[in-house]
C-alpha cells in the first residue's frame, strides 16, 4: 500500500532529528506520534512537515519546540494511588533488607513521580540510604522537574492521591505555597541525580532495586518496547522490582520470562533469577 505524501514527510522529519541530534522517535507508535506532530505543525505556525524538517536542520530554536510536543508532560503526584499503596505495604518491606537502595523513575517528566516515591521513601524512613535517578530526553522537563514547582490548582488532586497511599503524613508537610504555586521541599531532591536519558539509544543505567517506568512503553512500538524492557532488566539488582502503568503489560515481550508478576493488578513485576 502506497504511502501518503503526509507520511513520507513525517518519516523524513523523524530521521532528520534523528541523524542531526540523535532524538530517535523512529519507532514510536506512529498514530501517536503523527498525532502530536500535527498538533506542533499547527502551533508552531508551519505550512507542511517538510517546512517543518527544513526549520529543524536550520534553526537550532525549533529543537526544543519540536521536543515539547513529541514528548509526553502530562502526569500528577500519586498518579494511581493503589500503585503507590501496594509499593508501600508490598515491596519497601522488601527493599528495607537492603542497606542502600537505587531508585530509577524512568522517564520522568516534570517529577510529579520522582517527588511522589521521595516522600513515600522519607515516609517510610528508606530515604537517607536511597540515590534517586530521575532521567527523561527532554531538558526542558528535566529542568522542571529539578525545580519542583507545581501550579496550586492541582495540589487538590495531589493530596486526595496521596491521602490514598494510607499516608502518615499530609501533603502540605512538603511545599509551601504562594502566588499560585507550590515549591516542594528542596531536600526531598538531595539524593536524586537528574539526567538526560534515552530508552531508545542510550546503555544500561546502573544496578537499581527499584524502576519505575510508568505510561512511557504506551507511546512505543513493539521492537521498542522490547528494547526498553531488556535495558530495564539488565539494570536490575537481583531481585529487583519494576512498575510499569496501569495500561502496560510484560505479556507480549520477549523478556516477559526474565520477570515474574509481584502484584499483578498494580502492574508491579520482580526480576527472577539470572
Amino acid at each position: 500500500m502506497p504511502h501518503s505524501v503526509e507520511d513520507i514527510e513525517i518519516q523524513l522529519l523523524l530521521e532528520a532529528l534523528y541523524h542531526q541530534y540523535h532524538y530517535d522517535f523512529r519507532h514510536y507508535a506512529r498514530a501517536s506520534v503523527k498525532r502530536r506532530l500535527i498538533q506542533a505543525r499547527t502551533q508552531l505556525g508551519f505550512s507542511s512537515f517538510s517546512a517543518m524538517q527544513a526549520a529543524l536542520l536550520h534553526d537550532l530554536s525549533t529543537l526544543p519546540r519540536l521536543l515539547n510536543y513529541l514528548t509526553v508532560q502530562v502526569s500528577e503526584m500519586f498518579r494511581d494511588p493503589a500503585y503507590f499503596r501496594a509499593l508501600r505495604e508490598k515491596i519497601i518491606p522488601h527493599l528495607r533488607t537492603y542497606p542502600s537502595l537505587k531508585v530509577w523513575v524512568a522517564g520522568c517528566s516534570n517529577g510529579e513521580e520522582l517527588y511522589s516515591l521521595s516522600i513515600l521513601f522519607r515516609e517510610e524512613g528508606l530515604e537517607q540510604r536511597t540515590m534517586f535517578y530521575a532521567t527523561d530526553i527532554n531538558p526542558e522537563a528535566l529542568r522542571a522537574a529539578e525545580a519542583g514547582i507545581y501550579p496550586l490548582d492541582q495540589i487538590r488532586k495531589f493530596t486526595e492521591n496521596h491521602q490514598q497511599t494510607a499516608a502518615p503524613t499530609s501533603l502540605s508537610d512538603y511545599y509551601t505555597a504562594d502566588y499560585g504555586r507550590a515549591a516542594f521541599d528542596k531536600t526531598l531532591r538531595e539524593r536524586v541525580v537528574f539526567s538526560d536519558h534515552s530508552l531508545v539509544t542510550d546503555a544500561v543505567f546502573g544496578e537499581m532495586h527499584l524502576i519505575s517506568c510508568r505510561n512511557v512503553l504506551i507511546y512505543f512500538d513493539r521492537s521498542l518496547q522490547d528494547r526498553a524492557l531488556g535495558l530495564f532488566r539488565d539494570s536490575l539488582a537481583r531481585k529487583g522490582f519494576l512498575g510499569l502503568g496501569a495500561k502496560e503489560s510484560l505479556r507480549f515481550s520477549k523478556h516477559a520470562e526474565a520477570f515474574a508478576d509481584f502484584v499483578r493488578e498494580e502492574k508491579i513485576y520482580q526480576r527472577r533469577e539470572p
